[in-house]
């Protein structure tokens, strides 16, 4: 496995390789915020000490993505994600507050939901997720998935056109053929 703290752009052209049909792409759209959230509402319920307050584990974790996605080099996908991923933390909470089983519900719910999204997403890929790989690709997918949606309204078009030129455009997939 290679280093995590690759620029944004290396670590993206390597996550997208894994991510070309277009298919894929839509499944993440869903099902990587449902894991964020649901990998949220677990670590909300931990409550640590820090200084005279408290922390829940899911915005310590958070502040340490955080700062990860905003040392990739790409300052406004990275300031995007963080946003992002912070309104996911902030959605978290309340679910984590209830009882044991609703936030058991809530939390393993999201997240066993999401992966089978993502699942099925690969299905059209025909290839495994890029995680099964390179563990970072688990930071990457939230990045990749911020940089996809902002896309759609016109936003990072310079990166993903080097991305493009790395790996190739996105395509639906002829199931009926092996994947090249």
């Amino acid at each position: 496995m290679a280093t995590p703290f690759r620029p944004a752009f290396d670590l993206l052209a390597q996550y997208a390789a894994y991510h070309r049909d277009r298919r894929n792409i839509v499944t993440h759209f869903i099902g990587v915020p449902m894991i964020v959230f649901a990998v949220g509402v677990l670590l909300a319920r931990l409550v640590l000490p820090l200084g005279g307050g408290q922390i829940t584990a899911a915005w310590l974790v958070f502040a340490l993505v955080a700062a990860w996605y905003l040392t990739r080099g790409e300052l406004a996908l990275g300031l995007a994600t963080t946003v992002v991923l912070g309104v996911l933390i902030a959605l978290a909470h309340p679910p984590a507050a209830q009882g044991t089983v609703a936030w058991l519900a809530w939390g393993v719910g999201f997240f066993v939901v999401g992966w089978i999204i993502q699942f099925a997403g690969h299905y059209y890929e025909g290839r495994k997720p890029a995680f099964a790989d390179d563990l970072v690709g688990l930071l990457v997918g939230p990045m990749f998935v911020v940089m996809e949606l902002a896309a759609l309204g016109g936003a990072f078009k310079p990166l993903i056109a080097r991305i493009e030129e790395r790996v190739g455009p996105t395509l639906i997939r002829d199931l009926a053929h092996p994947a090249t």
